[in-house]
């Protein structure tokens, strides 16, 4: 329901917007102003000021922080606040693209050097590296340890080196890269220069190698709770697990997620049957060439597809916030690997589900694996992970308790309500919306096509603009001037330059057309 605001009057000029941006942080915290100024937050998640303020400092640190709990902002808010160069190491193109895209929208210099550019932008960026223009440089590990670049950078003022998904170090880890490896020569390299590891997934025993590898002194230790609130999770038998699935998807028809499949023909099959049931869904594997990977993945973060069918080839560093389910099709091979990938489902803090089809396949499958390891420590640690994520699917108990209880952690409560086993629930579904969710349907759904247009033509995700948690603040505000929108969460002084004119246009028309008696959501 449309709530009435009188009068109705929006700035007509950019410029008039940005001078009503009237929302200053307290006096005197620098940090916070900081935050406020470049990403539009007037406060610090869990343990974020915490570890930026180690970083500042010079310490090195290691920060263990969930999924969707904002562990970009410590190491890119220290870069803005530090002399010198933040060079991030960053396993995907695709991670890099979006992290640098998002950083352009909010005002700071960065960029991504990897193989997808020709070699006249890369010298260019070393050129602009040397003359000091970039707060924060992006590169995969293979890159940074390269003699050519080492070299680059012991020219260079560094501040900060940042291991992104510091899990892939470890041989104890789910997802070990061999090319992390080398990253443990950064400190023979660079002695002065502060080490910070950054990950969403690692047992105590992950977390302890990390450190070791990577040489941290006297580190500053941040883990925080590995719970996610917003998850409700269910393992369920196999069964008629299409049917299932489709009945879920067609329940919520704005719901956006994931699938993930045990085969890459097995993606290809699924997505094909979904859009023959009417559901905009696209397939991804490592079989696929560049382009269509690059292609289909697009369209999933833009909205124009809205199920992803893949291996587990996708996912990391996807910063696609309005995920709300993460389906699996089989089980995964341990639990390291299933919590991190239903830890892509609700990164905007919204009720999102986690659902687990299995059966006894999967048991013979996972073995399988296990026994064709060669390694006969690897092959131990492969046999038991199986036994846990065996154990997890098979379980009457709660789920979450079970879930921090394998990262070492416990959950104080009796019943999480939840999960299917705390809500007595034998059919998955979709939870709706929040309760407390009082903005205009009609309204949201418009932003929504503003900001894929805005998107698209700048050539970023739809997220880059806004997230979907600030459209449905606007649409709940009714924002009519500059300074209401700058008050909004998610809105800084740059983001209020290059979109509050659109928006609060767009707010204006909406509320124009329902004192009119003609708002339909076609109009």
């Amino acid at each position: 329901m449309l709530r009435v605001v009188a009068p109705i009057a929006v700035q007509t000029s950019v410029a008039e917007a940005r001078a009503d941006y009237r929302t200053p942080p307290p006096p005197g915290d620098d940090l916070l102003a900081l935050l406020h100024r470049h990403f539009g937050y007037e406060s610090f998640r869990p343990l974020q000021r915490e570890i930026i303020e180690d970083a500042i400092a010079g310490r090195d640190v290691f920060a263990l922080l969930p999924t969707g709990a904002g562990k970009s902002i410590c190491f890119q808010l220290p870069a803005l606040a530090r002399d010198g160069m933040t060079v991030v190491a960053s396993p995907l193109i695709a991670l890099m693209k979006d992290q640098v895209d998002a950083l352009h929208s909010r005002g700071i210099s960065a960029t991504a050097i990897n193989s997808s550019l020709p070699y006249t932008e890369i010298q260019e960026c070393f050129r602009r590296m040397s003359a000091g223009e970039y707060s924060l440089v992006y590169v995969a590990p293979e890159r940074l340890m390269q003699p050519e670049f080492l070299a680059l950078l012991k020219r260079l003022k560094l501040s900060t080196f940042a291991i992104d998904e510091a899990h892939c170090i470890s041989h104890w880890g789910h997802d070990f890269r061999p090319e992390y490896r080398r990253l443990s020569e950064l400190r023979t390299h660079f002695p002065t220069v502060p080490i910070m590891a950054l990950t969403a997934t690692a047992t105590e025993m992950v977390r302890s190698d990390i450190v070791t590898q990577l040489g941290l002194r006297d580190p500053a230790l941040h883990v925080d709770s590995f719970n996610r609130p917003n998850l409700h999770y269910t393992a369920t038998s196999r069964d008629k697990a299409y049917e299932r699935t489709l009945e879920v998807l067609l329940s919520s028809p704005q719901a956006s997620g994931i699938i993930y499949c045990q085969t890459r023909r097995s993606t290809e099959t699924l997505a094909e049957r979904l859009r023959g049931d009417g559901i905009q869904a696209r397939a991804y594997h490592a079989g696929m060439s560049s382009e269509d990977r690059h292609r289909h993945q697009e369209m999933f973060l833009s909205g124009e597809s809205r199920v992803i069918c893949a291996t587990v080839a996708f996912g990391m560093g996807i910063d696609k916030p309005n995920v709300r389910f993460v389906i699996h099709h089989g089980l995964p091979k341990n639990i390291e690997s299933y919590y991190q990938e239903t830890g892509r489902a609700g990164r905007d803090g919204e009720p999102s589900q986690c659902i687990l089809f299995f059966g006894k396949g999967d048991a013979v499958r996972l073995r399988r694996f296990a026994d064709e390891m060669e390694n006969d420590q690897a092959r131990q640690l492969a046999i038991r992970q199986i036994n846990d994520i065996l154990a997890f699917a098979g379980s009457t108990e709660c789920r979450r308790k079970m879930l921090l209880a394998y990262f070492g952690e416990t959950y104080g409560e009796q019943n999480c309500k939840a999960c299917d086993n705390c809500r007595g629930e034998t059919e998955p579904a979709l939870p709706g919306t929040n309760a407390d969710d009082d903005y205009d349907e009609t309204l949201f759904q418009r932003l929504k096509a503003l900001r894929k247009r805005l998107a698209d033509e700048r050539d970023v995700p739809a997220y880059v603009v806004f997230h979907d948690t600030t459209l449905k603040a606007i649409s709940r505000a009714l924002p009519v001037n500059g300074a209401s929108l700058a008050r909004i969460k998610g809105i800084g002084p740059r983001k209020l330059q290059d979109y509050g004119m659109a928006f609060l246009q767009a707010v204006k028309a909406h509320i124009d057309r329902a004192e009119r008696g003609t708002d339909t959501q076609d109009s």
